[in-house]
């Protein structure tokens, strides 16, 4: 089902994120409908804020980026951004690595506006292991989103999700 799209000036497009304690159908069936949304929208991530769920749980899809290569590590293994999309990231926590860059960017809650941005080139999203087990089963059909409400933890608490190069 797509879900409508929050604007700017929404408050809850500023609220923090709640953590998600267990992945129940409900979960499951939200992050399925943000992916839909996403694709409808032509967006490359949406973060559940987006849609007015104040939640820490973003969408991405990077497969279609044609002019910007990127690379991904999937539980430090090698994967291809194009087949391994979408991704559903739950409680995700971000660490920035490497040089920035400048890159023109929108977001779906600011239509038809774009602007050059400045991003870390490698960034690396953590999420439980438990809850990808969780989410991997139920979801096989389905940088900047994922940092709304995140929580970072001490590094060796932080089992690895994935690692993207842009």
């Amino acid at each position: 089902m797509i879900l409508p799209i929050l604007q700017y000036g929404d408050p809850i497009l500023r609220a923090k994120g709640k953590r998600i304690e267990q992945i129940d159908d409900r979960i499951r069936e939200l992050a399925v409908n943000m992916i839909e949304t996403m694709h409808a929208a032509h967006g490359v991530g949406l973060a559940a804020q987006q849609i007015g769920e104040a939640l820490q749980l973003t969408v991405l899809d990077i497969s279609p980026i044609e002019d910007r290569p990127s690379t991904l590590k999937l539980d430090g293994k090698d994967a291809d951004p194009k087949t391994a999309m979408p991704l559903v990231l739950i409680n995700p926590e971000v660490e920035l690595h490497g040089e920035t860059e400048l890159g023109v960017e929108g977001c779906l809650s600011f239509p038809e506006i774009t602007g050059d941005i400045e991003r870390a080139t490698s960034v690396i999203d953590r999420m439980n292991s438990a809850a990808k087990a969780a989410l991997s089963s139920h979801l096989r059909r389905m940088q900047k989103e994922a940092r709304r409400g995140r929580r970072i933890r001490p590094q060796e608490e932080r089992p690895l999700v994935s690692e993207t190069t842009l």
